[in-house]
């Protein structure tokens, strides 16, 4: 016989909670509706549901996007247990209020009715009012609750698919009451953690081997990786800097304290360890990368990844063969022209930029002040490679009258700790003796000799923290890898032509600090290159000059809880620099030749791929008469850099071939390994068997990032098993096919062999340049794929 069970419960106890757990075990099946979802509710009986899932009991949950009170962190915890049926109801203005959770089970049915959403305040000791009847007890009431309930499920409600809740995520925004609350959860994963690891978790199921996730500083990435790498034995954690490696290790500690740990740079050399922490500049050597096995790591992270175009990055990534790669960044911008996110085949599988993770609480609110500086005129300053020449620079801004500005604007606000971003490290000299002269007490934080006011990075940031410094003066130190949340104030003191060091500035104040309601930023803006730049940063728009001409950068959309305030001359001084900006061919032009002189030779399609500002990459995508890519022969015709071999096939079916492999159309992947077939790694082929197609179609689709489309086919999906005859299969039925069909004047059929190229290009397979172009078009079309598939991806989750 039941047990009776307590039917009034008026809160400010947990006897509803328990209840609620013992009917969730009792029940074969569970119909939960309440007017939002918060992470603390969900946690507290998550456990159970999933024993519930476990044993195969049917779950609906209904709840609402009704004034976006439903955390997106609460869905996830949801979504991560798969079987749940979770619905939003479909009306998202409309008020949604009702509270009730409905068991069913063999001997009886039961409900309870109330206030409670599912909060752990709700379910706990808030003051909330529920009550609880069997069916037997009431049936009319019960049947009217339960067929309500079905009718909401039935016909008014939206399956919440991973699109819906990507979508909610991006416009939610943590509610006013409770902007200042932080989650008190000790290394537990916090709202933006939980999606990415979700993500992370759904890349993995995709086939992906490799992911980069964009989170703004302050989110918690290395944490997050942390709880990513639960379920791997064997840690790399890759970074540039000592003080990351250290914070690092500290952070794992708290999340694996059982896990051994080991150090790689300097004299240590730590191997056999569950989880190392490794410097770049140490790993990176080809004799140190020699000591391990190229499969020692079952999972490596690499921190900062913006910086993983550099050499020594590159040799770690092309060494190791983990079983997953993460790469951390909060800014992916282009860095010295390089694409981060072709490190990681454009697989980027979760980003929350400044503006939303402001927006969602995550991050502190900021002021900030654009402050016109007309003391130092960047006009007059001389020019190297696209940059002011260092030692002009630091004397136009080491005078008087500068420092001087700067310290009135200072005075403005009550900081009481405050990090200025500076050219040299003489101008770090000269400002924290200005300011300590000025009863400022400052110092200056750099690598390298020590002058009068310096002090060590250790010590300035103690007395910082301590209040015996106001003010660290600093050169790129603070960028990365140094947390302090107690900073109110950051002054922008040298002039910022990169989004990714602008970023990383104004990051290093964003922390959430208790005693701290928003950051001070103090940004000197003079006539410098792209100083328009910082209302889009800010923002979070896309850089356009059209932009700038037509609209006022004070009405731009910034972060909730934001003040921004550019001083009148500046909004002038962005107008006329954009008006100034050259029509897009011209920059095409300048851009070719800035990446030539940087890599010292002509950049190939890969090279211009990987190194072309975007803005200009999308102009081109949007107009085919100005897109290199689709003609790159003609481009360096109409440039004069062909080679006297090239002169010799332009306007050849040489060159309408290169053309045609250029802007094949490619929804999905499945004619490169036909091209790589013909390519022969460089002995090319006229005609290509069917050997040759089965050895190339496997090759290709060995590759995780490449296999992802066959496993995304209900036809292909067990691939990993297939013979020569599947593999076969699919290449007549598809690219062969195709080719054939589109390009019938190069692709041709022949007896004998599975596709052939037309004999009009028998006399210029053989020449080094014909055979540079084709293994450059084949290696940009794939890097042109994966962002693509990327982007259409992201596209649906708009």
């Amino acid at each position: 016989m039941m047990k009776m069970k307590q039917n009034a419960f008026t809160g400010n106890n947990t006897d509803f909670y328990k209840q609620l757990k013992k009917s969730i075990k009792d029940a074969d099946s569970i119909d939960i509706i309440v007017s939002f979802l918060m992470k603390s509710g969900v946690k507290l009986i998550i456990d159970d549901l999933r024993d519930a899932v476990d044993n195969n009991k049917k779950i609906r949950i209904l709840t609402s996007r009704y004034l976006n009170i439903t955390q997106p962190e609460a869905l996830i915890l949801l979504k991560e247990l798969k079987d749940i049926d979770l619905r939003f109801y479909s009306n998202k203005n409309k008020s949604f209020h009702p509270k009730a959770y409905i068991f069913h089970n063999k001997d009886y049915d039961e409900i309870y009715v109330g206030s409670s959403n599912l909060s752990k305040g709700a379910l706990t000791d808030s003051i909330e009012w529920n009550y609880h009847f069997t069916k037997s007890q009431n049936e009319d009431d019960f049947n009217h609750f339960q067929e309500t309930f079905n009718d909401l499920f039935e016909k008014h409600s939206i399956e919440i698919t991973d699109k819906i809740l990507n979508e909610y995520s991006k416009k939610w925004k943590r509610p006013k009451l409770q902007l200042n609350q932080r989650d008190n959860e000790l290394f537990e994963p916090n709202g933006a953690q939980l999606e990415a690891l979700y993500n992370l978790n759904k890349s993995r199921e995709e086939g992906y081997d490799k992911a980069l996730v964009v989170a703004a500083t302050g989110i918690g990435k290395t944490y997050l990786a942390a709880f990513d790498a639960k379920n791997y034995e064997k840690i790399l954690f890759l970074a540039h800097r000592e003080e990351i490696i250290t914070q690092a290790s500290e952070s794992f500690k708290n999340i694996y304290p059982n896990k051994t740990q080991g150090f790689y740079y300097s004299k240590d050399k730590d191997i056999e360890k569950d989880i190392i922490f490794a410097l770049v500049q140490s790993l990176g050597k080809k004799t140190n990368l020699n000591e391990f096995k190229r499969d020692y790591f079952d999972y490596i992270i690499i921190d900062e990844f913006h910086h993983a175009v550099a050499d020594n990055y590159k040799r770690v990534l092309d060494y190791f063969t983990p079983k997953f790669l993460l790469g951390l960044t909060a800014t992916p911008e282009r860095l010295d022209n390089r694409d981060v996110f072709a490190l990681c085949d454009y697989n980027n599988v979760y980003e929350i930029r400044l503006k939303e993770a402001i927006n969602k609480g995550y991050l502190s609110p900021f002021r900030y002040y654009g402050i016109y500086d007309d003391t130092v005129d960047y006009s007059q300053i001389n020019m190297k490679n696209g940059r002011y020449d260092e030692k002009d620079l630091e004397e136009k801004l080491m005078i008087h009258k500068r420092a001087e500005l700067v310290l009135r604007h200072f005075l403005k606000y009550n900081s009481s700790s405050a990090i200025g971003f500076c050219s040299s490290r003489n101008h770090a000299e000269y400002m924290a003796k200005y300011f300590t002269e000025n009863d400022i007490p400052s110092a200056a934080v750099y690598s390298g000799s020590q002058g009068e006011y310096t002090e060590n990075r250790k010590d300035a940031v103690e007395k910082l923290k301590n209040n015996k410094l106001k003010a660290l003066f600093t050169v790129d130190m603070f960028n990365e890898g140094v947390d302090i949340p107690s900073i109110d104030t950051v002054l922008f003191l040298r002039p910022t032509q990169s989004p990714t060091i602008f970023l990383q500035q104004l990051g290093r104040g964003l922390r959430k600090d208790e005693n701290k309601k928003y950051l001070t930023v103090l940004d000197f803006i003079g006539n410098y290159k792209k100083a328009n730049m910082a209302p889009f940063l800010l923002s979070g728009y896309d850089y356009n000059t059209k932009t700038l001409l037509n609209e006022s950068v004070m009405e731009f959309e910034y972060p909730d809880d934001c003040y921004i305030d550019f001083d009148f001359k500046l909004v002038d001084l962005f107008k006329i620099q954009a008006t100034q900006e050259l029509k897009i061919k011209d920059r095409i032009v300048l851009e070719y030749e800035s990446i030539k002189a940087k890599i010292g030779k002509r950049p190939s399609r890969v090279d211009l791929f990987l190194g072309m500002d975007d803005s200009i990459i999308t102009s081109m995508k949007k107009s085919s008469k100005i897109n290199l890519f689709r003609d790159y022969l003609k481009f360096l015709d109409d440039n004069d850099e062909l080679n006297i071999e090239e002169r010799e096939f332009i306007s050849t079916p040489a060159h309408d071939f290169l053309k045609t492999i250029e802007t094949t159309n490619m929804t999905k992947s499945y004619k490169m390994p036909i091209l790589k077939a013909f390519y022969n790694d460089g002995e090319i082929k006229l005609d290509i068997t069917e050997d040759d197609v089965y050895k190339s179609m496997r090759e290709f689709y060995s590759y995780k990032s490449n296999a992802v489309d066959m496993l995304k086919d209900k036809s292909s999906k067990n691939f990993a098993s297939w013979q020569k005859k599947q593999y076969l299969s699919l290449a007549k039925r598809n690219p062969i096919k195709f080719l054939l069909k589109t390009h019938s004047e190069f692709f041709i059929k022949k007896e004998g062999y599975a596709i052939s190229l037309s004999d009009e290009l028998k006399d210029y397979i053989n020449l080094d340049s014909f055979k540079n172009h084709f293994k450059d078009i084949i290696e940009y079309r794939t890097l042109y794929y994966y962002k693509t598939r990327y982007e259409k991806k992201s596209d649906n989750y708009e």
